[in-house]
């Protein structure tokens, strides 16, 4: 008898179909959450729909890919099936609650059982597919894949064991190669012509970057990229001329200092003050104080992108922020104190993590740090008006977060391909068990779903457009990564736990994903679910 999987072929139409029932059983959600008192009031339903209406777009962002070819159209239906079936998890129980019917997906059911059939599921344990890029972006994954593979990969393990600093000779490197010139306007110094080419390079080598590492790769172009978007969004011109260029070439290296300890997403109760007040010589400046925390890369930097509150009215709350661009000595990665002549303080502690090692968190504490006033973004225009700056870079900082999760899972996704094929348990290579088959097939899946999303969020940006969806990505793909890595790490039985092993390496760092660049219960709660409220009110 023929295997289900050799008699199985893809049908996009009906998998869009089903796409669009899905979509239906969301919006219901969606109209029961805002009937019974929205997010704030709802908050498991809140963040089940927002976790479902992530997945349900990543499946949609599919049915172009998977009316390209075979294998394409493979994928498209193995992750449509496995989107409901993760949906209707999400629903069993709480149907009343949802405001749908005992069986939602009954007629997409077909469809499911025949590709979330384990031997179809498995029969796709080696087929990744391709991920038609134009030839100007296949340029860029393969320089970024060259650097990564040669310079970044052979340092990836070192750094994180011993908890080391990322090499100068990547930082030096990726300059070279115009890695953080990415999203600089051409005009300045950098490789932006705008539009979505902008968007799918940097998205393009923050996967490559993170498959080789996501510490000493992956992140190390997002910080400068938050801090070029808010100038290039609200920077004088002048600031412009004086930032950009610098950025571009990591003649100035960038921190993010936003998170305080007391408020962690909740930017807009912040404490950090800054108070107008000119220096013993009479120049217009500002004197900040306050601690951030979580602050990546905060040594190495040579400034930090620093929000603090311009306006001592707290009740305006985020209308009350401004950002200020804050020049700083190299530090020392183990700590660092900095003084100036006036009497003004910095004071670093690095945060100690299981994961995600070489960039360094630390708490910054600054005490009377003086900046002049030319380094208020937008200056007297960017008063107040910090937090929306910030929210340029963030929106973009989220979809290199799902690309650098991308990378983290190919990473992963190859580890256990490799290791399975190469691993014989009573008398097999275990590649060749239904189970361990069926694992690397929706390691596949979701691996390449996940990349095809994030490039169609990057085009949609491109646009001026993805907002909600760029926070969609984030927190389908951050909280996939975790599931793909964890199941890379127990094909490797025993030595998956072991430092032998890169794979144990990617599960911690995978594990962050989620966390930063907007919690995953604030980002579902807050900008998900809550956008999606809005845009289902009548108008």
């Amino acid at each position: 008898m023929a295997s289900t999987s050799s008699r199985t072929s893809p049908d996009i139409t009906r998998a869009a179909e089903v796409v669009d029932v899905a979509r239906g059983v969301v919006r219901t959600g969606i109209a029961t959450l805002i009937a019974n008192g929205g997010p704030d009031v709802q908050q498991q339903l809140a963040y089940d729909i927002a976790h479902s209406a992530a997945a349900v777009e990543t499946a949609s962002s599919l049915i172009d890919y998977g009316a390209k070819g075979e294998t394409e159209g493979l994928i498209t239906c193995a992750f449509v099936a496995d989107m409901v079936h993760e949906v209707a998890s999400r629903i069993l129980g709480r149907e009343p609650l949802w405001g749908v019917s005992a069986q939602p997906f009954a007629s997409a059911m077909d469809f499911v059982s025949t590709y979330r059939n384990p031997d179809f599921v498995a029969s796709l344990a080696d087929s990744q597919g391709p991920r038609h890029l134009d030839d100007e972006f296949e340029m860029v994954q393969d320089t970024f894949r060259g650097f990564a593979a040669k310079i970044i990969a052979p340092r990836a393990e070192h750094v994180h064991r011993y908890n080391e600093d990322v090499p100068e000779e990547i930082i030096s490197g990726l300059a070279e190669l115009g890695a953080f010139g990415l999203s600089v306007p051409s005009e300045y110094g950098g490789f932006s012509e705008g539009g979505d080419g902008e968007y799918m390079a940097s998205c393009i080598a923050t996967e490559e970057l993170s498959r080789a590492s996501l510490g000493i790769g992956g992140s190390l172009i997002t910080r400068p990229e938050i801090l070029t978007r808010a100038l290039v969004k609200g920077g004088t011109e002048a600031q412009k001329k004086e930032w950009l260029p610098k950025l571009a070439t990591t003649e100035v290296m960038a921190a993010v200092a936003v998170t305080e300890p007391d408020y962690g997403s909740d930017v807009a109760s912040l404490k950090t003050t800054a108070v107008r007040t000119p220096d013993s010589d009479g120049n217009d400046g500002w004197v900040i104080n306050g601690v951030k925390t979580w602050c990546t890369f905060g040594a190495r930097a040579n400034v930090l992108m620093l929000l603090a509150r311009t306006d001592p009215d707290r009740s305006k709350l985020h209308k009350g922020l401004s950002i200020f661009i804050v020049p700083k000595p190299i530090g020392d990665a183990h700590g660092f104190t900095f003084t100036q002549p006036g009497g003004g303080k910095m004071e670093g502690r690095p945060i100690d993590t299981i994961g995600y090692r070489g960039m360094h968190s630390y708490e910054i504490a600054i005490e009377n740090w003086w900046v002049p006033h030319a380094n208020l973004i937008g200056e007297d225009d960017g008063l107040g008006k910090g937090f929306y700056y910030q929210m340029e870079g963030f929106e973009n900082g989220r979809l290199q977060t799902a690309a650098r999760a991308v990378g983290v899972m190919q990473a992963a996704y190859e580890a256990a391909y490799d290791y399975a094929t190469n691993r014989t348990v009573f008398g097999s290579p275990i590649s060749e068990y239904q189970l361990t088959k069926l694992k690397l097939g929706r390691m596949a899946v979701i691996t390449q779903a996940s990349r095809q999303f994030s490039y169609a969020v990057a085009k949609m940006m491109g646009k001026g457009e993805g907002a909600m969806e760029a926070s969609m990505v984030k927190a389908y793909v951050c909280k996939a990564a975790e599931w793909v890595t964890r199941e890379a790490m127990q094909i490797h039985g025993g030595y998956g736990y072991a430092e032998e092993y890169p794979v144990s390496r990617l599960f911690v760092d995978a594990r962050v994903l989620s966390i930063f660049e907007g919690a995953d219960e604030t980002l579902c709660l807050k900008v998900i679910a809550r956008r999606l409220c809005e845009e289902s009110k009548p108008r």
